[in-house]
């Protein structure tokens, strides 16, 4: 008899934003001509996607690119367990992944909200036991390319399930570990988390100490706090004031100017923007910098407030490059609703 195949697309996203996580999902899988339908009931943090018969998830993961996905902050192709037993969840558990190994490691998760936090002392609990047992059945492999995902809904229900290494989230949930002491402002971690998602491992050549950059809409300065102390010679565009940590964190110049007028003597590698403003008025505003060829890169967010956000969100990415490339020369876009963003998504837009 063989083993039963994970039968369930699962996607984690920012709760609140399940419909718009779920229509992304099913528009990418449409593509790909599979039928399937999706349960994605709000404030869980959960998109489920079915499909008729007996469906591999597993070629969802290897037919759509994770990374061009923009609310899903992560995924796995499971089945979902039932009754786990208090006294030893460990062993249905790893019998249910058995058949779907060697895995290169593992992530105990759980949704992010109030009801699934709740579980988060459990997974702690049980990842040295799990990754233990996975290690004496020698399921562990350093080279494998899946890891193994177990997504606890409660104490007692569980999805088992897979995800590639190389189309996969970055940080198990896609929640980044980050610290940063004496930043003048909570948007600060926004840039640092969209710097490590979108350039990696490119981070040091693609943002280095000597290059300039703009940041529009700066005050009070955690962009340009991120982006001095990494090097870059910052101007801060902003009619408010400047923090003194942002001020202080290196080559800062701050401009008490309307972002939108604001026009720079010379081009800069990099332009950075997190207005507060209607989403479309500073797509135009970041078209005009590359028409002018006043940046090479930029960073910025798009603020959400329409009812059918990621509708609306991908036609507005969708014109933003074709403009651009109407007006000369390929771009590449990257969006992504971070987890340190809330109604806004970020993009990392450049010249290639």
């Amino acid at each position: 008899m063989s083993e039963p195949v994970p039968d369930t697309l699962v996607l984690l996203c920012r709760p609140g934003f399940e419909k718009d996580c779920g229509a992304e999902i099913m528009d990418s899988l449409a593509r790909t001509d599979v039928a399937a339908w999706c349960r994605a009931e709000a404030g869980t943090g959960l998109v489920e996607v079915h499909s008729g018969g007996e469906w591999d998830a597993r070629s969802a993961l290897a037919g759509i690119r994770f990374d061009a996905l923009v609310f899903a902050r992560d995924w796995l192709a499971g089945r979902v367990l039932e009754n786990l037993p208090v006294g030893d969840r460990v062993t249905p558990l790893l019998a249910a992944a058995h058949a779907l190994g060697p895995f290169a490691g593992c992530w105990l998760q759980h949704v992010d909200t109030e009801e699934g936090r709740s579980v988060g002392k459990l997974c702690s609990r049980l990842q040295a036991r799990v990754e233990g047992a996975l290690n004496a059945q020698h399921l562990l492999a350093r080279r494998a390319a899946m890891r193994l995902h177990v997504l606890f809904l409660s104490g007692s229900r569980a999805f088992v399930g897979v995800s590639p290494l190389a189309n996969g989230a970055r940080w198990s949930m896609g929640i980044p570990r980050l610290r940063l002491p004496g930043a003048p402002s909570r948007s600060a971690a926004k840039l640092e988390e969209a710097l490590l998602y979108f350039l990696g491992d490119e981070a040091e050549r693609l943002l280095r100490g000597g290059m300039s950059a703009v940041d529009l809409g700066a005050a009070p300065g955690g962009w340009t706090w991120i982006l001095a102390r990494r090097g870059l010679a910052v101007t801060a565009v902003d009619r408010g004031a400047l923090s003194m940590q942002a001020q202080n964190a290196g080559a800062v110049r701050h401009l008490a100017q309307d972002a939108f007028a604001f026009r720079p003597a010379h081009p800069v590698d990099w332009l950075v923007c997190d207005i507060v403003d209607k989403p479309a008025r500073v797509a135009e505003l970041i078209e005009r910098w590359f028409l002018n060829g006043w940046c090479r890169q930029a960073i910025f967010n798009l603020k959400l407030p329409m009812k059918q956000r990621q509708r609306d969100a991908a036609v507005m990415l969708a014109r933003i490059v074709r403009e651009l490339e109407a007006g000369g020369g390929r771009v590449a876009c990257t969006a992504r609703q971070l987890y340190h963003d809330r109604e806004e998504i970020t993009v990392w837009l450049r010249r290639v």
